[in-house]
């Protein structure tokens, strides 16, 4: 079992280390690796896009080759977990300052996001919020980061936050405005662990 990273820019080791922790707890075996040149995402079972600068995110994935693979991953139903900058790549409809950017979407998910929702990197924050399936609230960390403004019919809303969609769920795919990996707290991790299957 091979859990992918996307380690061209962003919170790369967090993710490995929290992924790491949430499977040690449940005594499940699998390979975290980072993900930095295309022909790897094929031989993963599932798929992190961390958060980051989601244009240059975007371009290095499309330079790379690898937003490809991705899209072929997701189709297949590999399941792939966005955070913050991976929320908005995963996103089949940006807002104003997307398009204005021409920032390259991988447009999987039928949900619009609203890039800086919640301001700059000053106005970042951390707050308990609510999450489908969890028992307790989740200690949310958000920075710079996005919301999800409109949803499709196939899209399950799993957190808000203040009236703004902070997490939901596609199939295969999860997307969060927050980010998991910042935290002890392995909840999420484990909930992307029983998509997986372990």
């Amino acid at each position: 079992m091979r859990i992918g990273v996307i380690a061209i820019q962003g919170n790369v080791e967090e993710h490995v280390n929290a992924m790491m922790k949430a499977l040690e707890e449940a005594k499940q075996e699998a390979e975290a690796i980072k993900i930095k040149h295309k022909g790897i995402v094929p031989t993963c079972d599932a798929i992190i896009l961390p958060g980051g600068e989601s244009t240059t995110l975007g371009r290095l994935m499309e330079r790379e080759g690898i937003s490809s693979e991705i899209k072929s991953a997701a189709h297949a139903g590999i399941p792939i977990m966005g955070t913050c900058a991976g929320l908005v790549l995963l996103s089949k409809h940006g807002d104003k300052q997307v398009e204005r950017t021409g920032q390259p979407l991988l447009s999987l998910m039928d949900i619009r996001v609203n890039r800086n929702a919640f301001g700059r990197q000053r106005e970042s924050f951390e707050v308990h919020v609510d999450f489908k399936g969890l028992s307790k609230p989740f200690n949310a960390v958000f920075i710079r980061a996005p919301c999800i403004t409109e949803v499709g019919k196939g899209v399950e809303i799993l957190s808000t936050y203040n009236g703004s969609i902070v997490a939901a769920r596609q199939e295969n795919m999860l997307a969060l405005a927050f980010h998991p990996e910042l935290t002890d707290d392995a909840r999420i991790h484990h909930y992307f662990l029983k998509m997986i299957g372990l």
